[in-house]
């Protein structure tokens, strides 16, 4: 079969397209033919070697296919062969075929493209354990998303809104907005204005007075400012860092003002809670099923680019995600 493959720690040119023998299915494991396979920010962080999970190389990566059951391993009573799932794989997806545990994969809703599970994997699920779980959000409250055009700030955008709550969108730019608006933002909070350690408090205190929640991609400078926009016993959840530099905290700011600051490690959750994973992808797709999230459109590419639609999203060439077809 064919696969993409890292021999050597490095950018998106350390990524090769080449064959590679088609993997069986062990205990607990399913075989997927892959149909679609989103392209992530974390990718590119394995591939450099620099996650916390480190595999052996060489290695396939990718995470999150969305494709069809091929065979089932020993004792897997739940799947057979022709299910259309999106599957939880880590690594191995950017390929023709994967493996992964059974108990990681999520029936599709019958009328769910591929390329949209694809898109929503990763993105989705991260932006729901943000907001359920970690945050504890309720209806009604105030939600600021930052990062809002990338593909995990979308998803908090859309289901945010979905759910009930006030959705403020924070853009690097205004050329981005519209994006925003229409995964279902109320107002856009621009990162771009100087000062933003005054700025970004200054706008959200105009348009909500202060926020309930806050998601934050970012990290960088605008863990702070966010951090300032917060309302009395607000809580921010830390999703990466993708703006850079990893902040730092004093803690006499959170007993002052009675906020929380916590993290989120989607990894984490599917290894030891999978059924609270299922529970999460359940109430998507029934959000999905009813009409109130859709995916934005994605850019659709072949896994013979991957190196090219690793080096675009390493530059932010595109926006919403790319999603590979093999």
């Amino acid at each position: 079969m064919r696969a993409a493959q890292v021999t050597a720690f490095g950018g998106p040119e350390a990524v090769i397209v080449t064959e590679v023998p088609r993997p069986a299915p062990g205990p607990g494991e399913v075989l997927v033919r892959v149909q679609a396979v989103s392209v992530n920010y974390v990718d590119l962080v394995v591939i450099a070697g620099r996650y916390q999970f480190v595999p052996p190389l060489p290695f396939t990566p990718g995470k999150g296919p969305a494709g069809i059951i091929e065979a089932v391993g020993e004792g897997v009573t739940a799947w057979a062969p022709g299910d259309r799932v999106l599957a939880m794989a880590e690594i191995g997806s950017y390929a023709e075929y994967t493996l992964a545990p059974a108990n990681q994969c999520y029936r599709l809703p019958a009328a769910m493209p591929f390329t949209e599970a694809a898109s929503m994997a990763l993105a989705y699920d991260t932006a729901w354990f943000a907001l359920r779980e970690r945050a504890r959000f309720q209806p009604g409250e105030t939600v600021l998303v930052l990062g809002a055009t990338g593909a995990v700030g979308l998803a908090a955008v859309a289901l945010a809104k979905a759910l009930g709550g006030r959705v403020l969108a924070g853009v690097s730019s205004a050329s981005k907005a519209q994006l925003a608006l229409d995964a279902g933002a109320d107002a856009i909070i621009d990162l771009s204005q100087p000062d933003i350690r005054e700025s970004l408090r200054a706008q959200v205190k105009e348009v909500a007075g202060a926020v309930d929640i806050v998601i934050d991609p970012l990290g960088d400078i605008y863990f702070e400012a966010a951090l300032r926009a917060l309302a009395w016993k607000g809580r921010l959840v830390v999703v990466g860092f993708a703006a850079g530099n990893i902040p730092t905290l004093k803690a006499n700011y959170l007993l002052v003002k009675n906020i929380e600051v916590s993290g989120l490690q989607i990894s984490d959750y599917r290894k030891r809670v999978p059924q609270d994973v299922a529970a999460c992808f359940a109430e998507i797709f029934s959000l999905y099923e009813r009409g109130l999230v859709k995916p934005a459109p994605a850019t659709v590419m072949k896994l013979d680019d991957v190196a090219q639609a690793l080096a675009m999203l390493r530059d932010r060439a595109v926006n919403g995600r790319i999603v590979l077809t093999p």
